[in-house]
Order: C-alpha cells, then sequence, then structure tokens
C-alpha cells in the first residue's frame, strides 16, 4: 500500500492539561552535580549534538580546561565518542541547552529554558535532530501562565516571581518525564517514551487553584534547525492540514510531521524554523485534569497524502502513558 514510501518511527505526544550559542546569559548554565551527571550530560553534548567547547561551556559552566579534564577522567573519546544507537527506537535526548534551538526571531526567545526540550533524532541521519519544546506557552483566563524562555510578560515575571529551573527525569525504558507546579496550584507535566515507531508523549494540565481555568490555549514547537535539510527560513516546505503540520526537504522524500488533538491551529515560523499543532484544551474546573494528545513522526517517501491517511487511521489520539510524574 506504501509502495512510495516506507513508515520510519515517530513521536506521539499525550498533554493532560519552536550553530549560533545558546542566548543565555551566564546564570542559564548549568553546573552538573556530580561525575556521572557530567558525563551524560558530555556524551550527550559531544557524541549526539556535536556541540563545540564554547557551547559546552555555555550549558555548564565548564572552562576548556575543565571539560577537557573531565572528557580524560570520565574516557570520552572526543575524536570517537560513545554513542548508542536507541536499538530498535528512535534517539530521544533531553535538549542540553548551550546552543540556541532557533536559527531567527532570537529576540522572540532569549534564555530559553532547557527542561521543556527535547531532541528527537533523523532514524535516517544520526548527525540531525529537531527539538520539541512541550510545552513552549500555556495561555489560560489568568493571562501567559507559563513561558519556556523570556519574551513576553507572564503573570509570574509581572509579579517578580522567579521560576525554578528543573530537568527531565531519564527513565529506565530510556523516556523522559517531568512535572512543573506553578505557585497558584497550577501543575503540569510531562512523559515521552521511545518505542518501534514512535515516542508516545503525554503531558496534562491540573488546576489546583480553587476557581475554574478556561481559554487553555498551548503552543508546542517542533524546531528545525538542528536538520538542516528541513532547516530552510520559508513557508513554501510546509504543509498545513489541521491537525498536521508538515515539513519537507528540497527532494520532498524526507518528512517531520506533527500533529495534536483539540488543535486550534497549524502553523509555522519561518524565522525559527518551526512547526505547530496548537491544542486548545477544554475549560479545566478547580481539581480536574485535562490531557491532550499529539504525535510527531519521520516519512521516508514521497506520497505525504497517504502517510497522513495512514496515520490518522492509526489509534495515537488513545495513547496514555499510565503514569503521572506529577501524583503526589
Amino acid at each position: 500500500m506504501y509502495q512510495t514510501g516506507r513508515r520510519w518511527m515517530g513521536v506521539i505526544v499525550t498533554l493532560a492539561v519552536c550553530s549560533h550559542a545558546w542566548a543565555a546569559e551566564p546564570s542559564e548554565a548549568r553546573r552538573p552535580a556530580d561525575d556521572a551527571e557530567l558525563r551524560e550530560w558530555l556524551v550527550n553534548m559531544i557524541a549526539y549534538h556535536h556541540f563545540s567547547d564554547h557551547e559546552i561551556t555555555a550549558a555548564t559552566g565548564l572552562d576548556a580546561d575543565e571539560i577537557a579534564s573531565a572528557c580524560e577522567r570520565l574516557g570520552i573519546d572526543r575524536v570517537n565518542p560513545p554513542r548508542a544507537t536507541g536499538g530498535d527506537t528512535l534517539v530521544l535526548l533531553p535538549y542540553p541547552g548551550g546552543r540556541h534551538p532557533r536559527i531567527g526571531f532570537l529576540d522572540g526567545a532569549i534564555r530559553p529554558q532547557r527542561e521543556t526540550k527535547f531532541s528527537v533524532f533523523l532514524p535516517w541521519d544520526p548527525t540531525g535532530y529537531v527539538v520539541a519544546d512541550v510545552p513552549e506557552a500555556i495561555f489560560s483566563n489568568l493571562g501567559l501562565t507559563y513561558l519556556a524562555h523570556t519574551h513576553v510578560e507572564t503573570i509570574w515575571t509581572r509579579d517578580g516571581v522567579t521560576l525554578e529551573p528543573l530537568e527531565w527525569n531519564r527513565r529506565d525504558d530510556g523516556g523522559l518525564d517531568i512535572c512543573r507546579r506553578l505557585p497558584n496550584g497550577i501543575a503540569f507535566g510531562a512523559v515521552a517514551v521511545p518505542t518501534q515507531d514512535a515516542v508516545l508523549m503525554e503531558l496534562w494540565l491540573h488546576n489546583g487553584t480553587s476557581a475554574p481555568l478556561s481559554e487553555l490555549r498551548v503552543q508546542n514547537c517542533v524546531m528545525l534547525k538542528g536538520a538542516p535539510e528541513f532547516a530552510e527560513q520559508t513557508d513554501t516546505n510546509k504543509q498545513y492540514h489541521t491537525p498536521y503540520a508538515v515539513c519537507h526537504n528540497a527532494e520532498k522524500n524526507h518528512w517531520v510531521i506533527v500533529a495534536w488533538t483539540h488543535c486550534g491551529r497549524a502553523w509555522g515560523n519561518t524565522r525559527c524554523p518551526c512547526l505547530h499543532s496548537d491544542p486548545v484544551i477544554p475549560d479545566c474546573p478547580a481539581g480536574e485534569t485535562r490531557r491532550v494528545v499529539s504525535r510527531l513522526s519521520f516519512y521516508a517517501g514521497d506520497d505525504i497524502d497517504a502517510e497522513l491517511a495512514r496515520i490518522d487511521a492509526t489509534d495515537w489520539r488513545e495513547w496514555q502513558s499510565g503514569t503521572n510524574p506529577c501524583a503526589e
């Protein structure tokens, strides 16, 4: 049925509630707590993301001498660094910071926070990756309730409240999870689990306030800078078939596809460049939780309509992780 192309592993995302150095001030550098954490980040940055020393410094605060010493001490070969393939699944890693994930519109994403961002590496090119930002922003009747970088005012910056930096938790199944509790009682969290043909992900919002939440809109971004074949700053390589937002290479035989349930708008920003399929979350009474589901996938072939039809016929909208990192 799919003679013109073959399926590649993809990414599914569920939500219950886009070679410049990272545009980070020194305070954004996060020094690893111990050698185990340091080795994990160095392998991530050197073997997978191919960071320069300058970018490693921006991410960790280590200077060039400390980086060289750590690599020697921890047995990391800079020429042939250790790298796992991911086995039968897509390779999914936390995005380390230190390199801005956008090409342009950098003034619209100052000091991007790495705890919402993860890289998914192309199945046909292990040096290429897209960066998912989940969530990039959450809007509600209260105003801009969360923003994963510095740009416009949020309800927290308005009141002089600083949110603590967080990190993804690494799971035994190769996935990631995280939970953020906001000062007003709202919590949101995500789980991402790589499988043979997808990275399944769930992200939700819990209303821990005493009043209903409405006007819930979420922006989730897939940034394309790390995958040069998709990184042209144009809209001519993108298609929007709500809920699907799609980007292709010049030959139209490699594709990135993202979709969310409850999608209010499928679009892309040519300056970043990035893809969006942004959900509108149903109103959430006090004490309740809301979820939406998404799929991010790669496709090699020239029949994108058939691939979208194939995806649409699957049960990606029904997936649930069965875990909640925000659970007490």
